[in-house]
């Protein structure tokens, strides 16, 4: 048995199609321009290609974009004086800062500042409050790009086994909660897996839907997992011999059901996920939802 690829590639040009048709009747209908601001604080090279891979997906869609460049070493209170700015500027519907930011600056401090309303990145304690709640405004990019990916793949959930390797929060903890919902595309029973898990391999091995971001290279091997199984791969590690994710794709794929490739799996959908918040955020403004 040979894994179907789960491509996000594919998918998020779905989505892309979906956003452009509901931007346009946005302007036209309600005369409102969804709007995002990212900020990058210094000059971190792969932060460079983060921010400009937003940017180009804000122009294909129609989305205004503002991009801020600082200095690595701007003070904390300056970009926190800039936040509040952009928390009060009515074209900028999403704010974006670009992680990770120097280590004079708190990042708490920074993530707490963003308006929870353009919080679009789904960072904010009052996003992640409603999220457990299971009543979210935003969702977390990379959760939600993972969540539309099994549910686009027709990938059933209802009552499944999903083993989560990893406890960020950024993708673990967010992940887990939102497949424990209620909900289409949830109500699974999760398990969380991290470095203090005793036989990693025994919970892998259970999994109906395996979720890896481990943030180690090929950190889950065929003999972890069970055939059959669903593999979502977050991972993304810069080897000599090129980019590769957590999980041991070349192996693994001959076991698995489908499996998500890296790269153009599981990072397409994190960014247009991203313009997918920005647009719900100008709904929101524009007291459309």
């Amino acid at each position: 048995m040979s894994a179907t690829l789960i491509k996000g590639s594919e998918i998020s040009k779905q989505i892309k199609e979906e956003l452009k048709l509901e931007i346009t009747e946005l302007k036209k209908k309600y005369n409102v321009i969804p709007g995002l601001a990212t900020i990058l604080v210094g000059e971190d090279e792969a932060s460079k290609v983060y921010v400009g891979a937003k940017e180009k997906a804000c122009k294909e869609l129609g989305i205004y974009s503002e991009r801020i460049n600082l200095p690595g070493d701007t003070k904390e209170g300056d970009l926190l004086a800039l936040i509040e700015r952009l928390n009060k500027d009515d074209r900028i519907h999403g704010i974006l800062v670009q992680l990770p930011l120097p280590r004079h600056i708190n990042k708490t401090n920074v993530l707490y500042a963003i308006d929870p309303k353009k919080d679009v990145d789904g960072f904010h304690p009052v996003n992640i409050g409603k999220l457990m709640l299971g009543e979210p405004d935003f969702l977390p990019c990379t959760p939600h790009g993972i969540q539309e990916l099994l549910i686009r793949s027709g990938i059933e959930t209802d009552g499944a086994e999903v083993v989560v390797v990893g406890r960020s929060n950024i993708v673990g903890k967010p992940i887990a909660n939102m497949l424990l919902q209620k909900k289409k595309g949830a109500n699974a029973t999760v398990t969380i897996c991290h470095t203090g898990t005793k036989d990693l391999a025994s919970h892998t091995k259970r999994a109906d839907i395996l979720i890896v971001a481990a943030g180690r290279p090929k950190a889950i091997t065929a003999d972890m997992v069970k055939d059959g199984v669903v593999v979502i791969d977050v991972g993304v590690n810069r080897l000599e011999t090129g980019l590769v994710g957590d999980v041991d794709f070349d192996g693994v794929k001959e076991k698995a059901k489908a499996i998500t490739p890296v790269p153009g799996g599981v990072g397409p959908m994190t960014i247009v996920m991203l313009m997918k918040n920005t647009v719900q955020s100008a709904k929101m403004h524009a007291g459309i939802v």
